[in-house]
């Protein structure tokens, strides 16, 4: 299996991957609060729409971390189902984003990977992009709780300032009735090139660094606990999202300007002399 694992992280897909997450010269701390073996839910801040460059980063730590271990993504059914991309996604161990898939994920022995936030935090303004927002949904504390696993948060920070949202279009959505055909409530409106002032249309992404936290597991998650207790749920929520947000403020603190910070790199990384062109970014 380790074979087989390794012969994954290989794949001309993640190559591409890596090149792809090197544009944002990302860095991942705390890797070693993740288990190498047995299950685990490791739960994210979601960012950038479409290009999510935390995802990745996150997702092929994990791979890294746990090269004899399965590890499993979650994508939405309209990536899964996209020709030769989701074929070639699933084999990796993306499942659907349901909380079935979920569950026989940590079923396996699986470290999944969720975003409880969804579109609706990837999708929130650029003047939102230090704030973590799940929309109160409570889901992966049930199947926590459920399934009694611990509970490891990875926070990003720069993904969602390389990207300008002016607004999540939730009229919009309603309108074209996103809801019932796609399980989406958003219709993101952005501004940037090539296209300017756009409905969800691909704009190019700003070389902004992101920075992946793993903090250690939840104190919750390790201890017994009833998923039909509502208020005990809404205090692990607020609990989680807390620890969550005091690191994202944390890395902001640190990396106060992703996008200057990515320039900088990238212009540091410039062979000979011309690196010294690092020293012009502030």
């Amino acid at each position: 299996m380790s074979e087989t694992k390794q012969n994954h992280l290989n794949h001309p897909l993640f190559v591409a991957a890596r090149a792809y997450t090197n544009y944002f010269t990302p860095t991942v701390t705390g890797i070693e609060n993740l288990p190498t073996s047995g299950p685990a839910l490791v739960i994210g801040n979601h960012s950038s729409i479409y290009w999510m460059p935390e995802v990745w980063i996150t997702f092929m730590a994990m791979l890294e971390r746990r090269p004899v271990e399965p590890s499993f993504g979650v994508a939405h059914d309209v990536i899964l189902n996209t020709p030769i991309f989701g074929d070639s996604i699933r084999q990796f161990g993306v499942i659907p984003a349901n909380r079935d898939a979920a569950a026989a994920g940590i079923k396996d022995g699986g470290a999944v990977m969720v975003y409880p936030g969804g579109d609706w935090e990837a999708c929130r303004p650029w003047t939102d992009r230090a704030k973590i927002d799940f929309a109160g949904r409570k889901g992966f504390i049930r199947l926590a709780l459920e399934m009694g696993v611990p509970v490891i948060p990875a926070v990003a920070n720069g993904g969602h300032d390389s990207i300008f949202v002016l607004s999540r279009g939730e009229r919009s959505a309603k309108l074209l009735q996103l809801d019932k055909l796609f399980r989406a409530k958003v219709f993101p409106y952005t501004v940037g090139v090539p296209f300017g002032v756009a409905p969800i249309v691909p704009q190019l992404p700003l070389p902004a660094t992101v920075d992946v936290s793993f903090l250690p597991a939840l104190d919750w998650s390790t201890q017994p606990g009833d998923p039909d207790d509502t208020a005990l749920v809404e205090s692990y929520y607020d609990d989680t999202v807390g620890t969550m947000q005091t690191e994202l403020d944390r890395l902001r603190a640190a990396t106060p300007n992703p996008i200057a910070t990515g320039i900088k790199n990238h212009l540091a990384a410039l062979p000979g002399p011309f690196s010294a062109l690092a020293e012009l970014v502030s």
